[in-house]
């Protein structure tokens, strides 16, 4: 299959990205004609929308807000995209398409195209003034010059100004899509499947291994992530008729979708009591050289789980379960499993019962700052960023700005450097969820304050009195028994983890450990950029996340080289996401 568009140059400088109410004013004008038209496809019409942000709407963005123009006439000026040095397909130049029969009609054609558009665009008004410069992506779509051939009409004919003929034509070189990823048969996508889909719709190829950072690159995001990201506000705007399938988040927050559905509808079971741990595993053995390497996560004692199949492979059973909000699919040792009737209720996060937050005030003598060691009091220097923006650009932009601002490799930053045996792991994951506007305690309550606070009795932070320091081991449990109920919830994997720190989320990773006088060890995942990215497998599942952390070495940003908090070391280990 031929690709819509082989290659997609960069563009003028100074256009306007598509936001929240040019995503609205898409799908007011378009929603009803684009259910029709996806009848009896897998297709979404986010997907559909998140398409026409990408190709176009830097282009319709702009073009709406102008009164004087109808739909239609917006619909007649998405354009663009001209012809730029190291294009591959037809027509590479001006003489190559004016070699081409029907070349000339085309050509006034592009070339008027373009001096249109430069009139309401100024950012196309430079390349407009050299008269041999033409637009060859055509449509809100933005079907390419190189399929001319094919269908010369849709060119000639203007057949891309109307927005049903070009929905058709984007639709049939998105099922040819399908076709080459092997998905014909999928009736439902999920939003990586969608976004593989336009990486092909785009380039032409889809390569598992990378995942979404492919397809044209415009110097810090490739295609695919681009489409995941307009993918993703799409769906937390509705239509006229429909109300939006994702949550809108509230500003400087992700969008985060809802845990993953239960499949199992088999047999409930319990692990049993003659175990304190039973492997959770990705596949049904157990590697005599590596014994946790395909470990998911260990089931305590007492877990109820579901069984996804009635026959054992190799002496495991199949199942499903919930931990902390996180449903987990793998396979556990049949003969720790006891059949057990269905729980009364699934894991819930119960009301705090007037348990609050504990976070101590600024000491009366000054700030606490970067420099100054380590101590129960949160930062609060003058200037340090946050987490802002209602896009996932935006929430990404300012993730990366506090790790560079904490910059917790520097030796200047006292607060994090490791000495006499001790690390800060748990201090940086505070100050970096801090500056994110999520709670994850420096300080917390002790056993007495807790008790007093249960029953009602109002309280103040007191350090030593009331509340103390917390350690990784400490957080490890805190967000067990208190994490859900301070908005943290418990993910599967690595891969939907690194997946929603992209989109702006908050994440940990926490490894517990049990050896006297040992502290377990936790990071945060941050967002991939255009020079960084986590490690992901033959099948682009993520392997190891993109971490940055507090240590005997601390580090702003690195995949480790092994899953660390696999190690006998530690006991346990979990993934945490806040949006």
């Amino acid at each position: 299959m031929a690709a819509y568009r082989a290659d997609k140059p960069a563009r003028p400088r100074g256009e306007a990205v598509p936001e929240r109410s040019d995503i609205r004013w898409f799908k007011t004008q378009f929603a009803a004609q684009v259910a029709v038209a996806l009848t009896g496809t897998p297709f979404s019409i986010d997907f559909i929308t998140a398409l026409a942000c990408q190709e176009t709407g830097l282009v319709w963005s702009v073009l709406r807000r102008r009164p004087e123009l109808s739909t239609a006439e917006i619909l007649a000026l998405c354009v663009g995209d001209t012809v730029a040095r190291g294009r591959r397909a037809f027509p590479q130049s001006k003489a190559a398409l004016l070699a081409h029969p029907g070349g000339a009609a085309l050509f006034a054609l592009a070339r008027a195209a373009l001096v249109a558009l430069a009139s309401y665009l100024p950012a196309y008004q430079k390349v407009a003034q050299q008269p041999a410069k033409f637009c060859h992506g055509f449509g809100i779509f933005q079907r390419d010059l190189q399929h001319f051939e094919l269908d010369p009409g849709y060119f000639l004919e203007h057949r891309y100004a109307d927005f049903d003929l070009a929905l058709a034509s984007a639709l049939a070189v998105l099922q040819a899509a399908l076709r080459r990823l092997g998905w014909q048969r999928k009736t439902r996508l999920s939003d990586d499947e969608q976004a593989a889909v336009a990486i092909v719709y785009n380039s032409g190829r889809y390569v598992p291994r990378l995942g979404l950072r492919q397809g044209w690159f415009d110097g810090q995001h490739y295609y695919g992530e681009l489409i995941f990201d307009f993918l993703r506000r799409a769906r937390t705007l509705g239509d006229p008729t429909n109300p939006p399938s994702l949550a809108p988040p509230r500003s400087g927050n992700a969008a985060l979708p809802a845990a993953s559905p239960a499949a199992a509808t088999g047999r409930h079971y319990r692990v049993a009591q003659i175990t304190a741990w039973l492997n959770l595993r990705r596949e049904p053995r157990i590697d005599d050289a590596h014994p946790r390497h395909n470990v998911l996560a260990r089931l305590p004692a007492g877990q109820w789980v579901q069984a996804l199949s009635t026959v054992p492979r190799n002496g495991f059973l199949e199942i499903e379960v919930l931990l902390a909000g996180a449903r987990y699919h793998g396979f556990a040792a049949r003969h720790f499993l006891r059949p057990a009737p269905a729980p009364a209720e699934l894991e819930t996060a119960a009301p705090l019962a007037g348990v609050p937050a504990a976070q101590l005030p600024a000491p009366a003598d000054g700030g606490t700052s970067r420099g100054a060691l380590a101590g129960p009091f949160s930062l609060n220097e003058p200037g340090q960023p946050g987490r802002v923006g209602d896009t996932p650009a935006r929430l990404r932009d300012s993730l990366a700005a506090s790790v560079a601002w904490l910059a917790v490799d520097k030796p200047a930053h006292a607060r994090y450097v490791p000495r006499a045996g001790a690390s800060f792991a748990a201090v940086y994951a505070h100050d970096y969820c801090h500056l994110a506007g999520v709670y994850l305690p420096r300080v917390w309550w002790t056993a007495d304050a807790l008790a007093s606070l249960k029953s009602g009795e109002m309280l103040a932070p007191s350090a030593g009195l009331t509340v103390a320091e917390v350690s990784v081991n400490d957080l490890f449990c805190w967000l067990r028994e208190f994490g859900p109920r301070f908005g943290w919830r418990r993910t599967s994997t690595l891969d939907k983890r690194q997946r929603e720190v992209n989109q702006g989320a908050v994440g940990l990773l926490i490894a517990h450990c049990e050896e006297a006088g040992r502290d377990g060890q936790m990071v945060v995942i941050v967002p991939e950029s255009a020079t960084q990215g986590a490690r992901r497998d033959a099948t682009g599942v993520v392997t190891g996340p993109l971490e940055s952390g507090a240590g005997r070495v601390n580090y702003r940003a690195r995949v480790a080289p092994r899953a660390w908090w696999t190690r006998p070391t530690f006991t346990e280990w979990a993934y945490w996401l806040h949006a």
